[in-house]
C-alpha cells in the first residue's frame, strides 16, 4: 500500500494515477477529505491530522512508500512556511513511527538553506529534515510543473484572453525549463525503487526565455497580444490589482524573484520526455478558459451546496 499527500491536488494525483495504474493500492493524506474524489473507491481519503500525530500514524501504518507534496505557495489564513516546517516534522516522524520503508519527496529546483526567497529556504529545510530523519529517501526536484490543472500558466493563458497586454518583468530574457506533470509523476514513482537516498531535478526537454514561453502560448491561442516591458514592481502591483476582484494572489514577488533569477532551470540532463510545445498545441483551445484560483484550491474550499 502507497501514501500520497495532495491526491485530489495536481502533482500528487497524477503521482497517484501512475501508482493505480501499477496495481498498487493507495490512500491520501488530503487537507479537504470532502473534495469530489477523482478515483472513486479505489483511493481512500484522510485528514492532515497534524495536531493528531497518533491519527495520523494510524493513517501511514502500513504503507510501503510516503509520496510527499506537502507544502504551501505562500503564506496565508494563518498557516506559514515555519508552521509548514512544523507540519512536515510531524508528518515525518509519525512516518516513522509508522515503519514507512520509503518516502520520495516532491521539492523545487534550486532550494538552498542560505536562499533569500522564503518558499525555496523552507523546501530546503524541508530535505534537510527528510535526511535527519533517517528514512530511506528519494528527492525530486522539478522545475516548472505544467499541466491540464496547473495555475501558473494557467493564469498566464487567462490573462492573455482578457486582456490586450500582457507584462514582461524585466528584459524577459531570463531562462526556465517546464516539465510535464506526468513526466514528473514517473520520476517520482522511477524513485521508489531507488536502492540508495537519491536526489535529482525533474525538467523538461525545452529551455525557454520568459519571453519566448508566453509569446508561444498567444501565438498558440490565437492572441494578438501586446507584450510590455515593466519593471518588476509595476508589474506586481498591477498584479496585486488583478487579484482583488478575483479574491486570489496572482504572483509573489518571492515567485518573481525566482523566476527572474532562473531557479526554474537545472544543469542536469533533460529526463523529462513531453514538450511544453506539443502539449501546448493539444491544449491551446482550453488552456485560460477559466481563471483558477489558488485560495480557493488550497486554503477556503467549500463542497458544493
Amino acid at each position: 500500500m502507497e501514501v500520497v499527500t495532495g491526491a485530489f491536488g495536481y502533482i500528487g494525483k497524477y503521482i497517484a494515477k501512475q501508482l493505480l495504474a501499477s496495481g498498487h493500492e493507495v490512500r491520501t493524506i488530503t487537507t479537504h477529505t470532502t473534495k469530489p474524489n477523482p478515483f472513486g473507491e479505489r483511493v481512500r481519503a484522510f485528514p492532515y491530522s497534524f495536531d493528531e500525530p497518533d491519527r495520523l500514524t494510524a493513517t501511514l501504518r502500513g504503507s510501503d512508500v510516503l509520496y510527499n507534496t506537502y507544502w504551501i505557495r505562500f503564506p496565508h489564513y494563518g498557516q506559514t512556511f515555519a508552521s509548514a516546517l512544523a507540519n512536515t516534522r510531524t508528518l515525518l516522524d509519525c512516518a516513522r513511527q509508522a515503519g514507512v520503508r520509503r518516502i520520495v519527496h516532491i521539492s523545487v529546483t534550486n532550494c538552498r538553506l542560505d536562499s533569500p526567497l522564503p518558499y525555496y529556504s523552507g523546501k530546503a529545510r524541508q530535505e534537510q529534515m527528510l535526511t535527519e530523519s533517517g528514512i530511506p529517501h528519494s528527492i525530486v526536484r522539478p522545475t516548472l510543473v505544467f499541466g491540464a490543472e496547473d495555475i501558473l500558466v494557467n493564469n498566464m493563458a487567462w490573462l492573455m484572453r482578457k486582456f490586450p497586454a500582457f507584462p514582461l518583468f524585466g528584459s524577459g530574457k531570463y531562462r526556465m525549463q517546464p516539465v510535464f506533470v506526468e513526466d514528473v509523476a514517473r520520476i517520482a514513482v522511477e524513485q521508489a525503487s531507488s536502492p540508495e537516498n537519491t536526489t535529482l531535478d525533474a525538467i523538461g526537454p525545452e529551455n525557454y526565455t520568459f519571453e519566448e514561453l508566453v509569446r508561444k502560448m498567444a501565438k498558440a491561442m490565437g492572441r494578438r497580444t501586446r507584450f510590455v516591458h515593466v519593471p518588476p514592481s509595476l508589474g506586481l502591483l498591477a498584479g496585486r490589482a488583478i487579484s482583488l476582484p478575483l479574491r486570489d494572489v496572482l504572483l509573489t514577488r518571492d515567485e518573481l524573484k525566482g523566476l527572474m533569477e532562473e531557479y526554474l532551470t537545472s544543469p542536469q540532463q533533460p529526463n523529462g520526455e513531453t514538450k511544453f510545445s506539443d502539449w501546448l498545441k493539444e491544449n491551446a483551445h482550453a488552456v485560460g478558459r477559466r481563471y483558477t484560483s489558488e485560495l480557493k484550491r488550497h486554503f477556503r474550499w467549500r463542497p458544493e451546496a
